[in-house]
């Protein structure tokens, strides 16, 4: 038994964990009311244990908590297709919202909700007999996502510190952003919770936005297409845990593969095949192509060039019909890529994961039904632009302390913004520090 909590705070947590349970109950056969299917594949085998846990009368109940200061979007949830899948008890909502304001979700708001939280992960936990970690999905710019969602990996990390914890982050784009104060909610929320959080596997809405246009056809992309593909990525990431493979990988081996250092976690996501149900008929989709897409830029979830760093590791999650000998081959012939660069100090840089079970087909989905997928976790140094951009745009604001009353109103001290931004500064120093060759770092110094 190796069981999952998934924890979804604020509206982007919510939203992308409606796509993913959505994802979880096609895969295992499960009606939206958490009932077996009678012609489900899996009514003879306890994968799902994973996700979910059996009541008396044979439902299934994730086991998942969801997490917001203000209730309508979780009320879309207890109105919804799925509203008798969710343990009541497990959809938390608060009375006032953090109003985009790390500070409100952090310290006033999200203080009075988190107690009540840690006690229903506790009810889930202690119904778990070998927990393997937990799954946080917020992101990085709203409020309750920022604060609420820092406050409760610190309180996590408290309680179960030995435990895995996996963040599934939104991060902002580039060029879009929904709140002004992105900037600032995000370098406090990353600064709070790097020490709390094993592995942080980022996406932006710019980047998946792009696949949806320019992969899938889609013109204008609502945010369930966008979280359909990232659940997809979700999914790939315990697919090893729930179905049977020929090589499978424990949450516990992503760490291991991919975290070198403590503070450098943050690999990027891609994924292949994302092909519309029109294109399908006319691709290949051989295992060496699936390879090769996933180190193209265009599938990547976070805009930034992995041409411009130099990989440190990678893992690759296969999942259907894919046999070891092909994997193996597909990484040989990567391996002889210019483009694709790793540090000198990683000879190996790759982790191989196979599942045997295709991935499902949401129905009014996207995505074309393929035999064979894969799911790319890379850790990169290319990311250290993307932290780049957004210690610029923090240096923007900051220089004018613009909005900083908001949040010093909330009983934050305007000495953490500095702290907060001292912090990054030092990741992005990491970063480059980790990208320079060991044999000839010295001569090189001026160039980086």
């Amino acid at each position: 038994m190796r069981e999952v909590i998934s924890v979804h705070v604020g509206q982007a947590g919510v939203q992308i964990g409606n796509a993913c349970w959505e994802l979880y109950t096609v895969e295992h056969g499960l009606s939206p009311d958490g009932r077996l299917m009678p012609d489900s594949p899996s009514a003879n085998d306890d994968g799902f244990s994973t996700f979910f846990s059996e009541t008396g009368s044979g439902k299934h109940v994730p086991r998942s908590i969801y997490v917001d200061l203000e209730p309508n979007v979780v009320d879309e949830v207890r109105t919804g297709t799925y509203r008798s899948l969710f343990h009541p008890e497990t959809l938390v909502t608060g009375k006032e919202d953090a109003a985009n304001n790390y500070a409100r979700g952090h310290y006033t708001v999200g203080k009075e909700l988190v107690d009540s939280v840690l006690d229903r992960v506790r009810r889930l936990a202690d119904n778990c007999s070998g927990l393997q970690g937990f799954f946080v999905f917020h992101s990085f710019g709203g409020g309750t996502g920022s604060g609420f969602g820092a406050l409760l990996l610190e309180r996590l990390s408290l309680d179960y510190g030995k435990k895995s914890k996996l963040e599934f982050s939104v991060y902002p784009s580039p060029k879009m952003s929904t709140s002004v104060v992105e900037p600032y909610n995000s370098v406090l929320t990353t600064h709070t919770t790097l020490e709390h959080s094993d592995c942080s596997f980022m996406v932006d809405n710019e980047a998946i936005y792009d696949i949806c246009r320019n992969r899938l056809g889609i013109q204008s992309p609502s945010y369930t297409n966008l979280n359909r593909l990232i659940a997809q990525v979700v999914s790939s990431v315990t697919a090893s845990l729930r179905f049977d493979g020929s090589l499978n990988v424990d949450l516990n081996e992503f760490q291991t593969n991919l975290v070198p250092f403590p503070r450098i976690h943050f690999p990027l996501a891609s994924y292949a095949p994302i092909i519309s149900a029109e294109k399908a008929t006319h691709e290949q989709n051989s295992v060496s192509e699936m390879t090769f897409s996933c180190f193209d830029p265009g599938n990547q979830m976070v805009k930034c060039d992995p041409r411009q760093g130099k990989y440190m590791a990678c893992c690759l999650l296969y999942r259907g019909d894919v046999v070891p000998k092909d994997a193996n081959a597909s990484v040989a012939t990567i391996k002889t890529k210019r483009t694709i660069q790793f540090v000198d100090w990683c000879p190996t840089g790759f982790k191989l994961g196979i599942c045997n079970e295709a991935p499902a087909l949401v129905p009014g989905g996207d995505l074309a039904k393929v035999s064979r997928s894969l799911c790319m976790l890379s850790n990169t140094t290319a990311i250290a632009n993307a932290w780049a951009r957004l210690d610029h745009k923090f240096d923007l604001l900051y220089s004018k302390r613009a909005f900083v009353h908001w949040y010093v109103g909330e009983g934050m001290e305007e000495g953490e913004f500095s702290e907060a931004r001292e912090d990054l500064a030092a990741l992005e120093k990491d970063y480059e520090e980790v990208g320079v060759d060991s044999a000839d770092g010295v001569e090189e110094e001026g160039e980086y």
